[in-house]
């Protein structure tokens, strides 16, 4: 059973915690994190989506929900060695930027690391295949419905960000 601290409005915890699976109050936010991984040579690292999740069969970034006690920099390196098993320090990841909806606060973030596929060790029952794509092989992806709509439409908000950081 998974535990989530409960944020407010203004991001500030409560001191209070949310079961995963059951439904949020008004005024309760919970933390999800996201990050792309770059490799430094124009691609970014998707895995896909197991058979029994929903989406299932669809590509995405890493990420997941902030545990309760957790920071999004804990939250992140967590998620992120859970399901590739790359490590990572905190200092490593570089905020894209945050946003609220109606009960979750988000956290893309974007980290620099080249990994050979072989090396990924995928989360059984969370993904079962993992690619380097360019950009436009992601946008191939989404165009093709191969990309889970909540990501791809991430995906396309952050995409500037994303060069922007490959820049850097």
């Amino acid at each position: 059973m998974e535990i989530n601290d409960i944020y407010d409005e203004n991001r500030q915890l409560t001191g209070r915690v949310h079961r995963r699976g059951t439904p949020w109050k008004k005024g309760e936010y919970g933390l999800v994190v996201c990050v792309w991984v770059y490799d430094g040579n124009g691609k970014v690292l998707l895995t896909r989506r197991a058979k029994g999740k929903s989406f299932a069969g669809t590509w995405e970034n890493s990420g997941g929900s902030a545990q309760a006690g957790e920071t999004s920099l804990q939250a992140i390196r967590r998620e992120l060695r859970e399901e590739t098993g790359i490590e990572a320090q905190e200092s490593e990841f570089r905020l894209l930027y945050s946003e609220r909806d109606n009960c979750v606060f988000y956290d893309f973030y974007a980290l620099r690391r080249q990994v050979a596929l072989e090396d990924i060790k995928l989360l059984p029952g969370e993904t079962d295949d993992v690619q380097w794509a360019t950009f436009a092989q992601v946008h191939e992806l989404i165009r093709r419905k191969k990309i889970c709509h909540i990501i791809a439409a991430q995906f396309l908000r952050q995409e500037p960000m994303l060069k922007q950081f490959a820049q850097e």
